[in-house]
C-alpha cells in the first residue's frame, strides 16, 4: 500500500459533504485543481482520494482521505504539513486520526528506546517510574543544580528541565546542563540510584546541534524536546542522536487536532519515548477519556514501532499515585514537579513521593 489513511473531522452540511471532502483531497495533496493535473502517474498515485464519508451529528462529518506516501518523504514535519498544513487554516476542519502501514512506521523511526529502554535506564522492572521538574525560570544554575541533587537523593528517576527554561541570561544552558548534571551524577554515586537528567531543548538547527554537543559532553543521558515549538522533523532527528527523547505538549492545543493523534501518534511515530500530556483533574481541561486515548496511543501495539510511555502531568501531587496507577497501569511515569518542590525538605519529599510509587509494587 503506497498511501497513509488521514481521519478529519468537517462542519458542513449534507448536501455539500462530497464536494468539501474533495477539496480537501486536492488541498492536502498537490493543491490545484485535478483537472489541471497533466501527468497520468501523479493523478493516479499523488493526487488525494476521498476514502470515506460518515455523519456524526446535523453538522459535522468524519472524512478518511487516503493520501500518498511519497509526498511525505518519509519525514517528520512534511508529514504534518501533508497531514494538516494548508486545512490548518480552515476552522471548520480537525485532524482526527492517522493510519499507515508497516512499512512505512518504520522508516519515520519510532522510539528508540521505548518502554523497555527507559525501564533498563533507571533500573525500573515493572513499576511506574517517577519523575520531577526543575523550576522556576529565573534561577541560576546552581540553585537548580541543588535542586536536582536533592531530587536524586530522594530516588527520582527522572528529573526534567521545566520546558519553560532555555539559554536565558539568569541559567544559561550550558553551565545549567553542566551543574545539574554534576549534582545528579553525585547524588547517584552517594545514594546508588540511576537518576536520569533531560534538559530541554530547542531552537533552531545551529542551536540545536550545539545543545546536543554540549549534552554530550555533559555524560546527560536523557533530552526534552516540545515538537511543535521546534518541529516533529527535529524530534525525529533527536531521535536518531542515540538518547532516549522526553515529548513536551507546548503549543500542542494550538491547531485542531485531536490530543491522542498528535501527543499518542505522531509525536511517538517521530521517535519520543515518552509523552508528557495534562492529566484529567490538574491544571488543564482534558478529561479522563482523553487521557486515556493518549496513554493508549503511545503505549498500544502499532506495527514494527515500539511503545513509548504516557506521562500524565500538570498539577498533579503525591496524594494521586494511587489513583493515577490505577488508571494508567504500571507503565507510566508520574511527574510532580511544584507539589515536591514547594516542601520544606525537598528530599524528604521526594522520597516519600518515591516510597509511595514503590508500594505499588514491582510485578503489581
Amino acid at each position: 500500500m503506497n498511501r497513509l489513511q488521514a481521519t478529519y473531522r468537517i462542519r458542513a452540511s449534507a448536501a455539500d459533504i462530497e464536494r468539501r471532502a474533495a477539496a480537501l483531497a486536492v488541498e492536502q495533496s498537490v493543491e490545484m485543481p485535478a483537472a489541471a493535473v497533466r501527468d497520468a502517474r501523479v493523478l493516479a498515485e499523488v493526487v488525494g482520494r476521498v476514502e470515506a464519508i460518515a455523519q456524526e451529528d446535523a453538522e459535522h462529518f468524519r472524512v478518511t482521505l487516503g493520501l500518498a506516501l511519497e509526498t511525505t518523504g518519509y519525514e517528520a514535519g512534511q508529514l504534518m504539513n501533508m497531514l494538516f498544513g494548508n486545512c490548518s487554516l480552515q476552522p471548520e476542519v480537525e485532524l482526527l486520526d492517522v493510519h499507515m502501514p508497516d512499512q512505512a512506521l518504520a522508516r519515520f523511526g519510532g522510539p528508540r528506546f521505548g518502554i523497555a529502554g527507559l525501564r533498563m535506564l533507571v533500573g525500573a522492572t515493572s513499576r511506574p517510574l517517577t519523575c520531577s521538574a526543575l523550576k522556576p525560570q529565573g534561577s541560576p544554575p546552581e540553585v537548580l543544580a541543588a535542586l536536582a541533587g536533592e531530587l536524586a537523593a530522594g530516588g527520582i528517576d527522572i528529573v526534567k528541565d521545566d520546558h519553560g527554561l532555555a539559554d536565558q541570561a539568569a541559567a544559561p544552558f550550558a553551565r545549567r546542563v553542566e551543574a545539574v548534571q554534576r549534582a545528579i551524577a553525585a547524588a547517584n554515586r552517594a545514594g546508588g540510584h540511576r537518576c536520569v537528567y533531560a534538559p530541554s531543548l530547542g531552537g533552531g538547527p545551529r542551536r540545536l546541534r550545539e545543545q546536543m554537543r554540549i549534552v554530550r559532553e555533559a555524560g546527560v543521558g536523557m533530552v526534552m524536546l516540545a515538537p511543535m515549538a521546534s518541529g516533529l522533523g527535529a524530534l525525529q532527528e533527536l531521535a536518531e542522536e542515540g538518547l532516549p527523547v522526553l515529548a513536551h505538549p507546548a503549543l500542542g492545543g494550538a491547531a485542531r487536532i485531536a490530543p491522542q493523534a498528535l501527543i499518542g501518534k505522531l509525536f511517538r511515530l517521530a521517535g519520543a519515548d515518552a509523552v508528557i500530556y495534562p492529566n484529567h483533574g490538574g491544571r488543564f481541561s482534558y478529561t479522563p477519556q482523553t487521557c486515556r486515548a493518549i496513554a493508549e496511543a503511545a503505549s498500544a501495539p502499532w506495527g514494527p514501532l515500539a511503545p513509548a510511555l504516557p506521562v500524565p502531568a500538570g498539577g498533579m501531587t503525591p496524594a494521586r499515585v494511587e489513583e493515577m496507577v490505577d488508571f494508567y497501569g504500571a507503565d507510566v511515569i508520574l511527574l510532580i514537579g511544584g507539589a515536591l518542590l514547594e516542601a520544606d525538605d525537598l528530599r524528604a519529599a521526594a522520597r516519600a513521593f518515591v516510597a509511595r510509587v514503590h508500594a505499588m509494587g514491582e510485578g503489581r
